[in-house]
């Protein structure tokens, strides 16, 4: 089963603390990757997915990233503002659902890049998602091939799909990639103000509706100066062979 996509969620919002000194006068959604905000990479990736809406929350630096936002006009593009207080992943998007509508929508880190290997990631994801055995489909990284990652993993990918979360002492195959697919059953029940979407996961997991899907391609960790230099050089060299950068 699969779905078609009409919004999608970007989390833009955060202080950027571990990518300074080049945040200190910049959001990280404008931080430069091969010579474009990291931003636009993600709102291409949307657009070139088909999905027609983006909603993007904002924080830390909003103006400026309302005023690179203006000049884009595809995919339509909607702020969910969050100056008054910085709600983390789960509270932003509590806070945008009216936006959101009553369909599963897409959740997607402003910084996740990666180099596409065959059928672009985005639409691989809406054509594995079924709602009625669902309400969470994560984006799945290999951890050894992933750039700047050096963590022990996020999740066991069981063989039906179902996803189950390191535990202490292990480790895993699979980091998440920072994009997935959610349904408003999923945000059901949640708290005011800020809250990890780690919190729905757990519950969803619990449930046996927590699935992942293993990105085809090689994921970027963009998340310092270190990594960003090295995401740069090889995004240089993946465009010298002729592959899909994103």
């Amino acid at each position: 089963m699969s779905i078609s996509l009409d919004k999608a969620f970007v989390l833009a919002a955060g202080l950027g603390t571990r990518m300074r000194p080049l945040t200190l006068h910049l959001p990280k959604p404008l931080v430069p990757l091969a010579s474009r905000p990291l931003l636009d990479h993600v709102l291409d990736r949307i657009e070139a997915a088909g999905i027609a809406e983006a909603i993007i929350n904002v924080h830390y630096r909003a103006d400026q990233v309302e005023q690179h936002l203006a000049r884009r006009h595809r995919p339509r593009i909607v702020v969910s503002d969050e100056r008054d207080a910085l709600l983390d992943t789960g509270g932003g998007v509590a806070k945008a659902l009216p936006l959101l509508g009553g369909r599963p929508f897409l959740v997607h880190n402003s910084d996740s890049a990666w180099i596409e290997d065959g059928t672009p990631n985005l639409p691989a994801l809406a054509a594995a998602f079924d709602e009625h055995r669902m309400d969470g489909l994560l984006l799945l990284a290999e951890c050894a091939t992933s750039l700047g990652y050096e963590g022990r993993g996020d999740f066991h990918l069981e063989p039906d799909g179902r996803l189950r979360r390191v535990t202490n002492g292990e480790t895993a195959r699979f980091v998440f990639a920072g994009v997935s697919i959610a349904t408003p059953r999923l945000m059901r029940d949640v708290p005011a103000g800020p809250f990890s979407l780690n919190r729905v996961w757990d519950r969803a997991l619990a449930e046996g509706r927590l699935y992942g899907l293993r990105l085809a391609g090689r994921w970027m960790h963009v998340g310092d100066p270190a990594a960003l230099e090295a995401a740069d050089a090889l995004l240089a060299q993946s465009v010298m062979r002729g592959e899909t950068a994103t």
